[in-house]
């Protein structure tokens, strides 16, 4: 059922979508179990912060957060380092992904940085961003 839904939703709408994962059911023996995880206090800060990154990088430039980015800004701002370049273009050449699908995951990758503070976008965030379009890799 789930590929037969999957089939009615055109590429090009698909490629439109930042980010589609795939989020199972938690068994219920799962759900008592305690993770250590990160404070949401220090989430939001993190998530402050890059949002402030983002305000300030496009202050003359008319827009105001990443997933805005035209070319000619993606350009200008996402510096990848060659491990980073490696990556993703191996994705595109190994996952047949479309202009547009590689745009978004520049997009994404520039974001996952800003959470991290970097000013290059390095290989393990390029790696995150492509997690993210699991309909891209035929996965559901």
């Amino acid at each position: 059922m789930i590929n037969r839904y999957r089939s009615r939703v055109s590429g090009p709408l698909m490629d439109r979508i930042d980010i589609h994962i795939d989020v199972p059911a938690v068994p219920y023996k799962e759900l008592s179990k305690e993770y250590l995880s990160e404070k949401s206090e220090t989430i939001q800060q993190r998530v402050a912060e890059a949002r402030e990154l983002q305000l300030d990088r496009f202050t003359s430039e008319r827009i105001y957060a990443n997933g805005q980015m035209k070319t000619r800004h993606m350009k200008k701002y996402c510096n990848l380092t060659s491990e980073a370049q490696g990556l993703l273009d191996s994705a595109m050449q190994q996952l047949g992904l479309s202009a547009r699908a590689y745009s978004r995951i520049l997009k994404v990758s520039r974001t996952i940085a800003d959470l991290d503070a970097s000013d290059n976008i390095a290989g393990r965030h390029v790696a995150e961003a492509i997690q993210y379009r699991t309909l891209d890799r035929g996965q559901m």
